[in-house]
């Protein structure tokens, strides 16, 4: 049997990239600042694993965030930090010889809209890391992202059509198709699908960790909006409905906990970022919530407490990192605690 966990189970490490003066953003020192608090939050509860390109790379780094005997560094080649989708994806399996199975998908730099070769070749040079040598793994001729599913790791699976069903990702492959793909290796009994399109200036086709998220078996948070004037309002109100008439295995309808979108942001050349607050990252003992600068801040964490009453809940700056398309979640990806990982 396998199965694919939820985010809020015990976690062994966390896994960033550190965002390069080679890259794409053009604020980097506000950036790495964000990367700091996030880095510095996150190890306090958990190791950190932290990608950077080679040693002058992780100088710099290792300076700015002095010595934390709870963050390891891996040195490997990326295109883009988003490491939610360009990472393995953790599996537990019942078996008498594995219990656990790291799993490669196929990156296509989100259906061909940037170069992506390294971020492919990612997962095969961490699986020879030390940190992650001898630990069972597979690769996959099939591109799938981890930032367009959610996990309710009782066998349920959340996603958007926009997505999975696009063309520039598995064109040859049905929604039958891709549904008997999320089973057969996900270990998935059901499929709950939503048609959304994507937030203004995402480049993602609409991942479901902008738009929704799992917070426990039977709760979900999402992206709203109340302001019949915001280009988002039609859209995210179909989502809402679609949401309402989602039903958990027992019949039930799920506990929905709106979520609502800030303030636009815009970059420089006028064009609206995808700054949101689904995109909050769960580890262990606490949530870190992308945070803008914007009165919906204070809302947004105090409903995310009302739904986690046992964990901390932690504002994590993150309107620089939006600037590139993506938020806290983006560019994390957690690994679970059954994972044996070599930290020594």
């Amino acid at each position: 049997m396998i199965r694919f966990p939820a985010e809020w189970e015990p976690q062994a490490a966390v896994v960033i990239a550190w965002p390069h003066a080679s890259g794409d953003f053009t604020n980097l020192p506000e950036v790495e600042d964000a990367y700091h608090f996030i880095s510095t939050a996150i190890s306090r509860y958990q190791p950190l694993i932290v990608l950077c390109k080679d040693e002058a790379h992780q100088s710099r780094i290792s300076a700015q965030l002095t010595e934390n005997q709870n963050i390891y560094f891996i040195q490997a080649e990326y295109n883009d930090i988003w490491v939610r989708d360009t990472l393995f994806l953790s599996l537990a399996w019942e078996h008498p010889k594995v219990n656990t199975q790291l799993l490669n998908f196929r990156f296509n730099g989100w259906g061909g809209k940037y170069p992506h070769a390294a971020d492919n070749e990612l997962n095969l040079s961490l699986f020879a890391h030390p940190i992650f040598h001898g630990i069972p793994n597979a690769s996959v001729d099939f591109v799938l992202e981890g930032g367009s599913l959610e996990s309710d790791g009782q066998g349920t699976l959340l996603t958007t059509k926009n997505c999975l069903l696009h063309p520039n990702r598995n064109p040859h492959h049905s929604e039958a198709a891709i549904e008997s793909q999320l089973k057969a290796y996900l270990g998935a009994n059901r499929i709950l699908w939503i048609e959304q399109d994507k937030l203004a200036g995402d480049d993602t086709d609409a991942h479901i960790d902008t738009l929704a998220r799992f917070v426990d078996h039977a709760t979900i948070a999402y992206s709203s909006c109340e302001n019949p004037a915001d280009p988002h309002y039609a859209g995210l109100k179909n989502m809402e409905a679609q949401l309402q008439a989602l039903r958990q295995e027992n019949g039930l309808a799920y506990r929905l906990i709106p979520l609502p979108l800030p303030e636009p942001i815009y970059d420089e050349s006028g064009q609206q970022l995808p700054a949101n607050y689904a995109n909050f990252l769960i580890i262990n003992g606490t949530v870190l919530v992308p945070v803008y600068d914007d009165p919906m801040d204070a809302v947004t964490l105090n409903r995310l407490q009302e739904v986690f009453p046992n964990r901390e809940i932690i504002a994590a700056p993150c309107r620089p990192l939006v600037h590139q398309y993506g938020s806290l979640h983006c560019a994390s990806m957690q690994i679970p605690a059954f994972v044996p990982l070599n930290l020594s």
